[in-house]
């Protein structure tokens, strides 16, 4: 009997693999037996994320396409409503919609966006995701909110009733019991208070720290939490013999000495291990909290290929 959340993966592309086109690398990724093609959403050398978006689902029908995740800031949720709505529709209902409250600090210095705090950015964040719900949903869309007012506007149709899956991804109480609620795959990930991927946030994606994130998921799905997927993005990802060794290497970007280095080895966000290791683990994992749908990135995607021959489906 299959278990009822299957192992699938993602394929996060800052733009085209090393000597390969983005045609030849979206056909590339699809033949390695990924599942979706996603664009992370900064302002540092990488493609755009809609144009990038679009031209992948037109370049090969095997795979979504999606965003990890777009920042809140950088769009008017009517724009970006409509944006989605379009590539929903020319790619036949093949879009993921990855929304978050944004947390680089780089990105909002360099544009000169003003970050606000946690709290603000997380509530225009659910004010949005409420708006693109609604202008999915059809009809004229009225809102009044704090950060957001709109006043008869129609949306344009996806081609998936109701719109495209919502991927929310978030690391605080707030945003993961929010995502429980509304989204479809929620992206379970560290806090990142500073700004910046430090030992603080490498530390909150370890495994006692995730207990409490899946259960705040939880509280916010009810019933419907056996519905959802549950998708960890992978920081670290390396197919080896030495999984140990590898951890001792990147140890101190947890805060933690090589002597504890093994605890890194079972964070969400760490792929080290045989194909045989990580197999089990992955299994462990989709036990012990949900993970099923798990994301690596760029270089990561060439080598973590026997992982994923080995496992999706299963």
């Amino acid at each position: 009997m299959s278990h009822p959340r299957r192992f699938r993966f993602g394929a996060e592309l800052s733009g085209p693999l090393a000597g390969m086109s983005w045609a030849e690398t979206v056909r590339r990724v699809a033949d390695l037996g990924y599942s979706t093609v996603f664009l992370p959403d900064h302002f540092q050398d990488q493609y755009g994320p809609i144009a990038a978006m679009a031209s992948a689902a037109a370049y090969d029908d095997r795979v979504n396409v999606g965003s990890l995740v777009f920042d809140n800031d950088y769009r008017h949720p009517v724009t970006l409503a409509m944006e989605m709505a379009t590539i929903d529709q020319i790619s036949g209902g093949r879009l993921e919609l990855g929304v978050g409250a944004g947390w680089k600090r780089l990105d909002y210095d360099q544009a000169g966006i003003e970050m606000g705090t946690p709290k603000v950015r997380v509530e225009r964040m659910m004010e949005s995701v409420l708006i693109l719900k609604s202008l999915f949903a059809g009809g004229a869309v009225d809102f009044e909110g704090e950060h957001y007012r709109l006043s008869g506007v129609v949306g344009t149709p996806p081609h998936t009733p109701g719109g495209p899956p919502l991927l929310i991804a978030g690391g605080s109480k707030r945003m993961l019991r929010f995502a429980g609620q509304h989204a479809a795959i929620v992206g379970v990930n560290p806090s990142i208070h500073s700004g910046t991927i430090d030992a603080e946030s490498a530390q909150d994606a370890l495994a006692d720290r995730m207990d409490q994130k899946v259960e705040w998921v939880k509280e916010g799905a009810g019933d419907r939490f056996a519905d959802l997927e549950i998708n960890a993005w992978t920081a670290v990802a390396a197919i080896t013999d030495d999984a140990l060794g590898f951890a001792e290497i990147i140890a101190p970007g947890f805060g933690m000495s090589p002597e504890d280095a093994h605890q890194a080895l079972e964070s969400p966000q760490v792929l080290v291990g045989s194909v045989e290791e990580l197999t089990e683990r992955l299994h462990h994992r989709r036990e012990r909290w949900g993970f099923s749908y798990h994301v690596v990135a760029n270089d990561a995607v060439l080598e973590m290929a026997p992982l994923v021959e080995a496992v999706t489906g299963t």
